[in-house]
């Protein structure tokens, strides 16, 4: 049934929703960390858990421990990688982007920022970052999105998660949205998506901490507004390095105050 709403009622919600983010904003840091430097610096070979390149139009999937990083730098231009995770604890607790996006007020997740599940634990933590260039509103490839490039070798990011869904020993309904890395997609002010190529160069890299045990899928597909789409991308490197401790101080953990409760949940689900 549809219920009417006087314009009062209108800008009245529209004043509680002001209120609302005024107080989030007021919370949130003043700047956030500058971009990590371009290229990537060398990683410890003692540290390196595991390596692994993801050919153009492929996918892996990974068990990742608390505390550990994950480093994805594309190995050339038109890389747009996506993600999912799960708790490896629980896996219908899942990665949850329009929770995330809600908590910080932003849609730009970028060095600094965290990713939360829909149980409001925070997953993981944007930790560097070159580009600040990462889509979370639009998703992956799908089969209509790359009919048209009539190429048999074009594979999307839709099939590629049903099948790292499935290894992960998981089904299609448990997909959640997917955060795409090194996709500079930005809504202009008539509300539609732009794709901004500026924002990414050759040497970009990206390292998200795991706040809880997690399971990762990963799918290097082109990104549908891509103008470069229409190819095949260039391989991914992926390297899985084991953590160092967490100061106390740590950006991620004390950048906004809903980072803080994320964090605060956390610890209690340690019990």
């Amino acid at each position: 049934m549809h219920v009417h709403r006087t314009p009062e009622q209108i800008n009245a919600d529209r004043q509680r929703y002001l209120e609302h983010q005024r107080m989030g904003l007021d919370h949130s840091p003043g700047s956030m960390p500058v971009a990590s430097p371009r290229p990537a610096p060398e990683i410890d070979v003692a540290s390196v858990l595991s390596s692994r390149t993801v050919p153009g139009g492929w996918y892996t999937t990974l068990a990742v421990t608390e505390g550990d990083i994950i480093r994805l730098a594309p190995q050339g231009a038109g890389s747009s990688v996506s993600l999912a995770a799960w708790s490896a604890a629980d896996p219908t607790e899942r990665m949850n982007l329009p929770d995330t996006i809600k908590l910080q007020w932003t849609t730009d997740l970028a060095k600094g920022r965290v990713i939360f599940s829909d149980m409001g634990r925070v997953m993981l933590s944007i930790v560097e970052d070159s580009s600040g260039a990462h889509d979370a509103l639009t998703g992956g490839s799908t089969p209509a999105t790359v009919e048209k490039y009539n190429d048999p070798r074009m594979r999307n990011t839709h099939d590629n998660m049903v099948l790292a869904a499935a290894k992960l020993g998981l089904d299609r309904r448990d997909i959640p949205p997917m955060f795409t890395l090194f996709a500079p997609v930005r809504v202009q002010s008539d509300g539609r998506f732009e794709w901004r190529g500026s924002m990414v160069s050759q040497g970009d890299w990206i390292e998200l901490r795991a706040e809880i045990d997690l399971l990762v899928a990963l799918s290097n597909c082109p990104h549908p507004l891509d103008p470069r789409a229409g190819s095949v991308p260039d391989a991914v490197e992926i390297t899985k390095i084991s953590g160092t401790p967490v100061a106390d101080d740590d950006m991620c953990r004390t950048s906004t105050a809903e980072a803080q409760r994320g964090f605060e949940n956390n610890a209690k689900a340690k019990g």
